[in-house]
């Protein structure tokens, strides 16, 4: 289930059928949808944004960590999403590990919310006990790119290990405890 989650600035929620104009608005942005899978534009009415809508809440709402998050100011205003999902290998499409990701509105970019989102995120990600979390970017998307470095994440470089296509690579995994194995604090 998508749990709600806060920081300073922004508080992180389900998606709700009143978000529909939003998620429209979104997803419908050729600048947003340029380096989301083949840049095709997903989502053109607001049937099919509250479509998605519902499907984000069914296929989140027995999962403990993962979701879709509407992320938004403190005052409501909602900037962007944030998604924390099981990411598909490309050869097997079995679903071994966790990508993070998210995709603002040109409006709110620049203002650091996709790092502050994605640090809350990942803190209730390995609060939940995911070891590892994944993130992949379009080669071209620097932005999204210093994101992931801004966040810690370690840059494996290219690869097309997932979504059949090439794309740069990062991942971070769990704090440690601090502990030795055998239980000695070090």
């Amino acid at each position: 289930m998508t749990r709600q989650l806060a920081s300073p600035r922004l508080i992180l929620r389900p998606y709700s059928p009143g978000d529909a104009a939003f998620v429209r608005g979104l997803y419908s942005r050729p600048e947003v949808q340029r380096y989301l899978g083949d840049g095709t534009q997903r989502v053109r009415t607001m049937i099919e944004a509250r479509a998605k809508i519902n499907a984000w809440n069914e296929r989140y709402l027995a999962e403990p960590a993962q979701g879709l998050w509407a992320v938004c100011r403190k005052g409501g205003t909602i900037t962007g999403s944030l998604l924390l999902k099981p990411i598909p290998d490309s050869v097997t499409a079995v679903e071994r590990d966790t990508e993070i990701g998210w995709h603002f509105h040109p409006d709110h970019r620049g203002h650091g919310y996709a790092t502050e989102a994605a640090r809350v995120v990942l803190d209730h990600a390995f609060a939940c006990g995911l070891e590892r979390v994944v993130a992949v970017t379009n080669p071209a998307n620097t932005a999204s790119q210093a994101v992931c470095l801004r966040l810690g994440m370690t840059h494996l470089g290219p690869s097309d290990a997932y979504y059949d296509a090439a794309c740069e690579l990062f991942d971070i995994t769990a704090p440690t405890s601090g502990k030795e194995p055998g239980g000695e604090q070090s």
